[in-house]
């Protein structure tokens, strides 16, 4: 099933549909990691002293690896984390994969290059600059089937991948992987296109009631709500990066706590996300 952004399919703002999280992964240089992140959010443990280098994720050849754009190392981290975690093959899972730009980097030297030396443009660079091309690179390294999405919704990019990902899950009855990806911006492009750091999600959703998942998410659309912000003692682990609109949900999850996160979808509309930690197995 596809929509159009602004196009809700029907019956999502009145009952609440039901979801499980069976997997989920975060890779930032601060947080590299579920296991090291989890106990950060939930204020148990202070982040790493030493900032992480970028991960070396499987599915790529060392030669590939070096070649790859960071768009691509740290989604494909995730993206196999999130998998790994939910115990699914990740030839057999359909995806979603969110970024709000891209990758500005090579947007920035494709935009410079192509002022000054158009005739310079390295193929490579042009071959990643498209905006699925960590997609593609999933699905290529996975040998994956499935199919993928690749979108963008400006500010709303996360919760936009989030509805997509419940959306599939739900009218297709298989798990859909969401893997949501943003990365430092670079040039003159950081004036337009703000953003810091690197930072990657990967998630994993079913509406098929599964044993042992991480959590039950009753969720639907509402209007007339706030979006929930993060606490001021994680904030900063992530700020300025556009993806950062995902840490209030991360930190429920660490906290393995019942409660309700809204997530924004555009400037009038929210997710509403119900997450139960205790109820599961009566679902």
């Amino acid at each position: 099933m596809r929509y159009s952004l602004g196009v809700m399919p029907p019956n999502l703002s009145s009952h609440p549909r039901v979801a499980f999280m069976t997997g989920v992964a975060v890779w930032a240089p601060r947080l590299p990691g579920w296991s090291i992140a989890a106990p950060v959010l939930r204020g148990e443990a202070e982040p790493p002293a030493q900032i992480a280098t970028r991960p070396a994720p499987p599915y790529l050849a060392p030669t590939e690896r070096r070649r790859a754009p960071d768009t691509v190392v740290i989604a494909l981290e995730v993206a196999n984390s999130a998998c790994q975690g939910a115990g699914v093959d990740p030839r057999a899972v359909a995806s979603v994969f969110a970024s709000t730009h891209g990758d500005l980097v090579i947007s920035d030297y494709m935009s410079d290059t192509l002022a000054k030396t158009p005739s310079l443009v390295s193929p490579i660079r042009f071959h990643n600059s498209v905006h699925n091309a960590a997609a593609g690179y999933w699905s290529i390294g996975t040998g994956g089937m499935k199919p993928y999405t690749a979108l963008t919704a400006w500010g709303d990019t996360f919760g936009e991948g989030l509805l997509e990902a419940l959306v599939q899950a739900d009218t297709e009855g298989d798990p859909t992987l969401l893997v949501a990806y943003d990365i430092e911006a670079r040039g003159a492009l950081a004036q337009m296109q703000p953003s810091r750091g690197m930072l990657g999600v990967g998630i994993v959703v079913t509406a098929q009631p599964v044993s042992d998942p991480i959590a039950m998410i009753r969720w639907r659309t509402v209007s007339g709500e706030e979006p929930t912000a993060p606490s001021a003692r994680n904030a900063g682990l992530i700020e300025g990066n556009a993806m950062a609109a995902c840490l209030p949900l991360l930190e429920a999850v660490a906290i393995e706590r019942s409660t309700r996160v809204i997530v924004s979808l555009s400037s009038s509309l929210m997710l509403e996300l119900d997450l139960d930690f205790e109820g599961i197995q009566n679902a």
